[in-house]
This record gives structure tokens, sequence and C-alpha cells, in this order.
């Protein structure tokens, strides 16, 4: 008799639950991402450590909007954007967009080249990053969708391991909590620039399409059986969004943690690099931490650098009414696939364009919290409008939020451009 055990059974049909919403939240916490949470950490200590908690609902909430546009429309942004807005207004999101996602990608590789030369010293960056941009081409080629989605579910698990790696030295828990629970804020240049980076790290744009378009592809079996969308299933994406944007958070969340007490407490104040802080890490907190922390970049790195690539072919394809979708095979969506591997080809060949990875994912974060705001604005004013989204458009309490998220937001914007060109 096969022992029974309820807390297993009801964890694996959570589990089997999760899926876009889970990758959406964790391919958030890519090698741009960390290398900026790092900056934080050792920059600032633990004083930007509440952003973690504050970025949940934020990160919630949007992705929710976008996923539920996706499921109701049955279409990506970009497609939504052009059936039913001006011409002008799809033009400029793919303008303001696609460069940034472009040097988004060049710096992921280059970052997660750096750390295949951190677990294999003898291997040159340029040749990790190759390799694996080569081997995850081939994955997205060759691997079913579904299976595609399975691979990556278990990709996040890796990410997990940022969660051991503040414990391997002393905490003061009293100091860790005091800074998580109350905001502190500093009305300087440098640090409200790295809180622009922090919310264009952690409110990534890319996920606003990503979100959308696999939705898609995920109910595009159902909507073909059944047009009426169950209320089951919108439960079921808004347990998925909600447990994908916690995680992304928690790993912000430990990053900060990590960098701003063993790093900042011991006087390392500027990392350049996914290479300076784990290099840091090693003699402060033992190999095991230099190990994690390389590993994790590789996981996420595996997350990021399909989604972004995927992201941005399904940007042109929606926009110039070609095929698009991970879910059909090669042959059905040649130009797609195309597109996948340009992208890619693009982030490798930054190594000899000479394009400094540091100061593109800088760049990058910085333009994120640029052109989130204004994403955020085209969202809500999709997610309200009835000819598109008819009875499922925004409640009260999920306009009062997006509004409240997109002041904040501004705000924050308004703020460093006092400072960067005012004062």
């Amino acid at each position: 008799m096969r022992p029974n055990f309820p807390f297993l059974h009801q964890a694996k049909r959570f589990w089997k639950t999760l899926g876009p919403g889970l990758i959406t939240g964790a391919s958030d916490d890519d090698p741009s991402a960390i290398t900026t949470f790092s900056q934080a950490g050792a920059g600032y200590g633990l004083t930007t450590l509440w952003m973690a908690v504050l970025a949940y609902p934020i990160l919630a909430i949007i992705q929710e909007m976008c996923a539920r546009i996706g499921m109701v429309t049955g279409k990506g942004l970009t497609s939504v954007v052009k059936q039913y807005y001006p011409r002008w207004l799809l033009y400029t999101l793919i303008l303001l967009t696609c460069p940034a996602f472009l040097l988004n990608i060049g710096a992921d590789i280059a970052i997660l080249g750096e750390a295949g030369n951190l677990l294999f010293p003898r291997l040159p960056s340029i040749f990790c990053s190759i390799g694996f941009t080569v081997f995850l081409f081939t994955l997205i080629l060759f691997l079913p969708y579904r299976k595609l989605v399975h691979a990556m579910k278990f990709i996040c698990l890796i990410l997990l391991v940022y969660l051991v790696v503040p414990f391997l030295t002393h905490q003061k828990m009293e100091f860790i909590l005091k800074n998580t629970l109350i905001p502190s804020f500093r009305l300087d240049k440098d640090f409200i620039l790295i809180v622009t980076g922090l919310i264009g790290a952690i409110i990534s744009p890319y996920l606003f399409f990503w979100a959308a378009s696999s939705e898609v592809e995920t109910l595009e079996p159902i909507a073909q059986g059944n047009k009426a969308i169950k209320r089951y299933t919108f439960l079921l994406m808004r347990m998925d969004i909600l447990s994908g944007a916690f995680f992304a958070v928690l790993i912000m969340y430990f990053i900060i943690l990590t960098a701003g007490t063993i790093l900042h407490d011991h006087g390392i104040r500027n990392i350049n690099s996914i290479r300076d802080a784990a290099e840091a890490l090693k003699p402060l907190a033992g190999n095991l931490s230099y190990l994690l922390f390389s590993i994790g970049i590789i996981g996420t790195g595996f997350l990021i650098i399909p989604v972004l690539s995927a992201t941005i072919s399904y940007i042109f394809m929606e926009a110039f009414n070609f095929k698009a979708g991970l879910s059909k095979k090669p042959g059905e969506a040649r130009l797609f696939y195309f597109v996948i591997g340009i992208s890619m080809c693009f982030g490798v060949a930054m190594h000899w364009l000479h394009i400094s990875s540091v100061k593109a994912l800088l760049l990058t974060t910085i333009l994120y919290g640029i052109t989130a705001p204004l994403l955020i604005g085209i969202i809500l004013h999709i997610a309200n409008n009835d000819t598109v989204m008819g009875r499922y458009r925004n409640n009260r309490i999920s306009n009062i939020s997006g509004i409240l998220i997109l002041l904040l937001m501004l705000t924050n914007l308004l703020a460093l451009g006092y400072f960067m060109f005012i004062r």
C-alpha cells in the first residue's frame, strides 16, 4: 500500500496550475536585474529593502491586467494596440521598447557568459555566451511548447538558491525586519537613480507583452473548443500571476539582503558586474555562496533570454500580421523563429561591438523605468475599453490601484528629472 501524503499531493496539484505567471515572474529577475539589486544592496545597505515589499502588489496588478487582456481578446498587446488604437501609438511603442529589449538581451548573454566563466574558469566568457545561446535556441526550436514551459518552470526553482546565500553569515533579524517594513528615502540624485533602476528592473516592460502573449499561447486550445471564458480559468490565471509576482520579489528581496548585509557591511560599496558580486562574496561568505550565486545567474539567464527574444518576435509578428507563437512548429512560423535567432545573435555580437554589458544593463533598467509609466497608462486604457474588454474590463479596485501605481512611477520620474537636469 502506497503511503498517503496529502501535503505533497496538494503541492503537486498547485505546481501543475502554475505556468505563464510563474515564468513571467521568475524571468523578471534576469541577470541585469540581479546586478541592479546587488548594486542597490552594496551601495545603500538595506535602505531599499522595503521596495521589494512595495513591488509585489504593483507587479501582480499590472501582470493580471496584461494576462486578462490576452485571455479576453486572444491577442497579444501589440495586436490589440494595432486593432483598436492609432498607428502612431503602435510605432511609438515599438521604438520605445524593442531597442531596450535588444540591449537587455545583449547584457544578459554577456553576464551569462561571465557566470559560466566563474564556474569553468578555463572557458573564456565569450565561448560560454555562444555555447549557452546556441543551446537555448536549439531548445526553443525543437522542444514542444508544453515541454518548454515545463522545463522553464523547473529552471525557476534554481533561483531559490538566493534564499540560502545571505544566511551563510550571521544576520541581525531585527535590523532586517525594520528595513523591510519601514520605508526610507534620500533626496539625492544617485539614490533616486538607483530607485529608478530598481523600478525598471522589477517592473520590466517586456513582462507586459510576454504576460499577454503567453496567456494566448496557453489558452489557444481552450479558445478553439469554447468561446466562453470560464470563471475557473480566471481564478487559475490569478493564482499563477500572484505566485509568479511573489517569486520575483522574493528573489529581489534576498539579493538586496545578501549584498546589503554581506558586501555593504564589509565596505564593498560598488558592484560593476556579476563577477564583482560573486568574487566579493567568496572570501566573506565562503565558496558555497560563490557557487550558488553563479548557478542562480545561469538559471535566470536560461529563463530571460528565451522570454526576451520571443517578446521581440511577438511584437514584430503581431505588428505586421505574421504567424507567431512558441506553440507553432518552426515550419509554421519561420519568420517568428528567425527574429528570435537574430535577436540572440545581436546579443552575442555586442561582445565584438565593444558595448559594455554593465553600461547596457544600467541604461536598460533606466529606460525601463522611464517607459514603464507610458505602457502602464496604455494598459489601463485598454483594460477599461468596453469595445476591447466588454464585461471583463477593470473593476474599481484595479483602476484605483493602477492609477496609484502610475502616479507613483511618474512622481519618481519627475524627481529624477529634477535632480538630473535642474538642481
